[in-house]
């Protein structure tokens, strides 16, 4: 199987520790859906530093450079136009490394076509006997925004867009005809938690619905543009700059205005390059998942489905991946089961679900939506823990005694049907003794106590240990019918 040593390790092997993409595919004899990950891998691990992207897509081990004045780095620059490059240390000389301390300065006509953020090769000019340096960027080694969202604004000769990541100081030019997106036929556009929306196609060839998106129940979503000064957009960078030259782009995506409800949060995900849409080999392999579970599956797992298993969330939860269940055994130990949602049964090695989901790395929550790992068909349906249906788990029940020690354990693939979906509001209220929650979760209160007794005796057993317990309020950000923050 593919992994990022094995690649790591046949690059070192290489002349000059260094190998193209295409030489790669053949060496390591890769076909279909590995070419993908590959590319993948060798992308994470440039951002990760462990290699270095050059020209016609060879991919090297950062390595001290030849000439003791060249150093590569990440570029950071500041709104008034000088930088400082942060070097990676793997690519120091020794007598650079004793001399350097700290980040090397690059006043503003010695940037070149470089921006904030990129991958740059530095040749070092200056050390002072403090330890800090100057130099200038001989080059760009790899870039760090290959889209940029900004506001757009028409001038004397076009238009332009003045980024909103004010690092990134050059406003980038946007030719004629460049500045509304390509006209899109007639579909569906999958938005980034999974809701298939209609795009229409407007009749002007300059006018295009914009990339379809989730603002809450209370946006209304603006689709056509005829006029975008001011609006919020993503742009692609067509040209980069040169010391004569801004860069130039063509508008990808049209946001909305800055203080409409959500375009903040649109902005947030496309200035950091959050992954908000699904490829369609991912989509297609979720939509394929049958929502039933077959009934051999069922019969070579423990099943759990008699039990009155609880997940217990908060009220905002989006998706429940965990449940658990509490009784005593008859030598008076606890029981304690603990189901989490078996999304490897369904996400399996090297498919595009996978891919997709490595890419990815974790869900990223926002006030008013979510920019999930997997698709709605996954990640708010077959696995996640709904109650009253069945669903695939890992499982593990513990034999726990009086003092909070576990005694026994088994690990066990298990089939659950949830009692009911819980909040930790509703379960104090029964363990408080509201009679109407008590009345509502009758047959499971006995079960909360349970879990309640085990839950101070962990408690106690962390006091032993050392713990100190924060008791501390999770804040709630509340928003009006505006969007705004009313109040934490």
């Amino acid at each position: 199987m593919l992994s990022d040593s094995i690649i790591l390790k046949h690059i070192a092997r290489q002349p000059k520790r260094a190998a193209g993409f295409k030489q790669l595919v053949r060496e390591l004899g890769l076909r279909g859906d590995e070419r993908r990950e590959l590319d993948e891998r060798l992308q994470k691990l440039v951002a990760g530093g462990a290699l270095i992207q050059g020209d016609s897509d060879r991919y090297a081990l950062p390595q001290p450079a030849a000439d003791k004045n060249l150093v590569a780095g990440r570029l950071t620059m500041h709104r008034d136009g000088f930088g400082f490059v942060i070097p990676d240390a793997k690519s120091l000389s020794p007598s650079l490394k004793a001399r350097l301390a700290g980040d090397i300065f690059i006043a503003p006509h010695l940037i070149g076509n470089a921006m904030h953020g990129d991958l740059v090769l530095v040749e070092i000019s200056n050390v002072r006997p403090d330890g800090r340096a100057e130099g200038r960027i001989v080059r760009p080694v790899m870039r760090a925004h290959p889209t940029v969202v900004g506001i757009f604004h028409y001038g004397s000769r076009g238009g332009y867009v003045r980024p909103i990541d004010s690092k990134i100081t050059q406003e980038i030019v946007i030719p004629a005809g460049m500045e509304f997106p390509p006209v899109t036929p007639v579909s569906s556009v999958v938005n980034e938690v999974g809701k298939t929306q209609p795009q229409r196609t407007q009749g002007a060839q300059r006018k295009k619905t914009s990339v379809d998106r989730v603002l809450g129940a209370e946006a209304a979503r603006k689709t056509d543009w005829d006029d975008l000064e001011g609006v919020v957009v993503d742009i692609e960078i067509t040209d980069w700059p040169s010391p004569t030259q801004n860069p130039r782009g063509r508008v990808i995506e049209i946001l909305g205005r800055e203080d409409d409800f959500g375009v903040d949060v649109e902005i947030t995900i496309r200035k950091f390059h959050l992954p908000h849409h699904f490829p369609a080999g991912a989509l297609e392999e979720a939509q394929d998942t049958a929502s039933e579970i077959p009934a051999r599956e069922l019969e070579r797992r423990r099943d759990f489905r008699g039990l009155p298993i609880v997940t217990i969330d908060g009220e905002t939860a989006r998706d429940f991946d965990d449940a658990v269940y509490v009784h005593m055994l008859p030598n008076g130990n606890f029981e304690l089961q603990v189901h989490i949602a078996d999304v490897a049964q369904y996400v399996t090695p090297g498919s595009a679900l996978d891919q997709e989901a490595r890419l990815r790395g974790t869900s990223v929550y926002f006030p008013d939506r979510a920019v999930p790992m997997l698709p709605l068909e996954l990640s708010t349906d077959i696995c996640s823990l709904r109650p009253q249906v069945e669903r695939l788990v890992l499982s593990c029940v513990m034999e726990m005694d009086h003092r909070g020690e576990v005694v026994g354990y088994e690990l066990c693939e298990g089939v659950i049907r949830s009692a009911e979906r819980m909040t930790y509001t509703a379960v104090n209220a029964v363990l408080e003794g509201d009679a109407a929650a008590r009345e509502r979760y009758a047959p499971l209160a006995a079960t909360f106590e349970l879990m309640r007794d085990l839950a101070l005796i962990l408690n106690r057993k962390r006091e032993r240990r050392g713990s100190i317990d924060f008791d501390l309020p999770e804040p709630v950000i509340e928003f009006d019918e505006l969007g705004l923050m009313r109040s934490i």
